[in-house]
């Protein structure tokens, strides 16, 4: 008889609590693309009067995002072949719900193009500024490899740095279990 049991996946513990946050007509940023598997899930969640705006600087996560929204016939997204760095163009502060990180590389893409310290740390700053009091930031620190270790180490300390004020910041690891697993790390912004 085969064990049919699965481990819960950083992603599965983020979602969940996405789903208890995020209420039809809001606005959100996937502020890492990828193949379009959180763009599509934050659609849903906001419905038809919300809006979802992906970032990737990617041409083939942006093809693979757009192309996995017309296949579930979303209509209420954009997605910018952008930098999340420059997320503060496209929004006006405090009017964003949520914002989602996935940090490393493209699933099934190239492993030397992956997301850096500077600009991600450049990125969160920006979406604090836009998420609405209340508003939820999700980041998801993959790592690793060549150069994920770096990231890593910069974002989990300087996240500690944030005004505990404005800010509440929950790190969530796996602690029983092997090969650097990835982090789910929440930023809920206080009232």
């Amino acid at each position: 008889m085969s064990d049919s049991r699965k481990h819960f996946s950083a992603l599965q513990i983020i979602q969940h609590i996405l789903q208890i946050h995020i209420k039809p007509g809001d606005i959100c940023i996937d502020a890492t693309a990828g193949r379009g598997k959180d763009t599509l899930f934050l659609s849903e969640l906001v419905g038809e009067t919300g809006h979802v705006t992906a970032f990737d600087i990617q041409q083939e996560a942006v093809d693979s995002t757009i192309c996995l929204l017309k296949q579930h016939e979303r209509k209420n997204y954009t997605v910018l072949l952008e930098s999340h760095a420059n997320m503060k163009n496209y929004f006006e502060p405090e009017t964003v719900s949520c914002i989602t990180f996935n940090f490393g590389w493209l699933p099934g893409g190239d492993h030397h193009i992956f997301t850096h310290p500077e600009t991600s740390m450049q990125a969160i700053q920006q979406g604090l500024t836009l998420l609405r009091p209340d508003g939820i930031m999700t980041l998801i620190l993959y790592y690793g490899r060549e150069t994920g270790f770096a990231e890593h180490d910069a974002l989990l300390s300087w996240l500690p740095t944030l005004d505990s004020n404005q800010y509440t910041v929950l790190e969530m690891p796996f602690i029983n279990r092997q090969n650097c697993p990835p982090i789910p790390i929440l930023i809920l912004k206080d009232r």
